[in-house]
């Protein structure tokens, strides 16, 4: 058994399928899955303690993905690539969405509030969202934009400052 098998076995059978050909963004997610888990409770991060370690080491160091294990990630999120990725702890990302590499997801002051983005989000490379906002269901960001608004639902969005393009239909 390889370690892409391994990985595999460590999410459910509908999220693996959407990493083929992308072992980054699988082993990024299966580890952050784990470090999450741990991160639940005082007993599991004495016992893991090891995968946390190892956790911020690859992930912060060697592969330059900022991405706490208290932020809260739904169901089948891909990252694509991921290097230059940053996302503040308190981010919120729903289920379905796909994240691309130099993407900053954060506040504008310190102890500010940061971005919840719903299910089926496509965020672009090189974008930044930031601030207490909101990005709605099944909205498209386009790359290099800079998000510091609320984005309704089936909105495409692009630009820096971002403006809606149009909506899907």
């Amino acid at each position: 058994m390889d370690i892409t098998s391994v990985l595999y076995v460590s999410m459910t059978k509908k999220e693996s399928h959407i990493y083929k050909g992308n072992f980054k963004g699988l082993l990024f997610i299966s580890c952050y899955r784990v470090a999450h888990n741990v991160s639940s409770s005082k007993i599991k991060r004495i016992l893991f303690c090891p995968i946390w370690i190892l956790y911020r080491l690859v992930f912060n160091w060697i592969l330059g993905i900022d991405v706490s294990e208290h932020t809260q990630i739904g169901k089948n999120c891909v990252v694509w690539h991921g290097v230059g990725l940053i996302i503040h702890p308190q981010a919120i990302i729903g289920d379905n969405c796909i994240l691309r590499h130099n993407t900053t997801i954060g506040n504008t002051t310190s102890g500010g509030g940061a971005p919840i983005i719903y299910d089926g989000v496509d965020i672009g490379a090189n974008c930044v969202i930031i601030g207490e906002i909101v990005i709605g269901k099944n909205v498209t960001i386009g790359a290099g934009s800079v998000v510091t608004k609320n984005i309704p639902d089936n909105a495409i969005v692009i630009g820096n400052p971002a403006r809606i393009l149009k909506y899907k239909e």
